[in-house]
């Protein structure tokens, strides 16, 4: 298991385990779930209490509750579950408020783990386009002139 601290090269790793984990869990016909991604992880010292209390720090904006079997999506696909999953991990081993943990180094750590994959800060970015859905500067008349 990967050792567990609150900085970037640690979140990391936590990625790279949990898609390394998924692909485990997958080729032996288990379930993605946050029971069994915690069981295979730390073994014995995952309890009923911890995955409780990881299932109740994981929920996503109040709004979609994380349960111990439910499945978990793709972390390249689907990033926003598998951050606040990671974000739990962290806050229980270490003792710390789910607010403690640093978001800014798990979303770099993501980037850096999965470079090729959905970004996960996709509403954050700076858009260049005007509400007509062209960038400014770039409007053709019919004959191909600008109006």
């Amino acid at each position: 298991m990967v050792a567990i601290a609150n900085n970037k090269e640690s979140f990391v790793a936590l990625w790279r385990q949990l898609e390394h984990t998924r692909r485990l869990l997958g080729m032996q016909y288990r379930r993605f779930s946050v029971r069994n991604v915690l069981k295979s992880w730390f073994g014995t010292e995952a309890s009923d209490e911890m995955i409780w209390e990881v299932c109740r720090l994981a929920t996503y904006n109040d709004e979609r509750p994380v349960y111990g079997l439910n499945v978990l999506p793709v972390p390249s696909l689907y990033p926003r579950t598998s951050r606040e999953l990671l974000r739990a991990v962290v806050a229980v081993r270490l003792g710390i408020g789910v607010r403690a943990v640093d978001e800014k180094a798990l979303d770099e750590a993501y980037s850096e783990a999965f470079p090729y994959s959905t970004p996960l800060n996709v509403s954050k970015k700076r858009r260049e386009r005007t509400a007509g859905g062209m960038k400014p500067g770039t409007a053709k008349g019919i004959d191909g002139e600008p109006p």
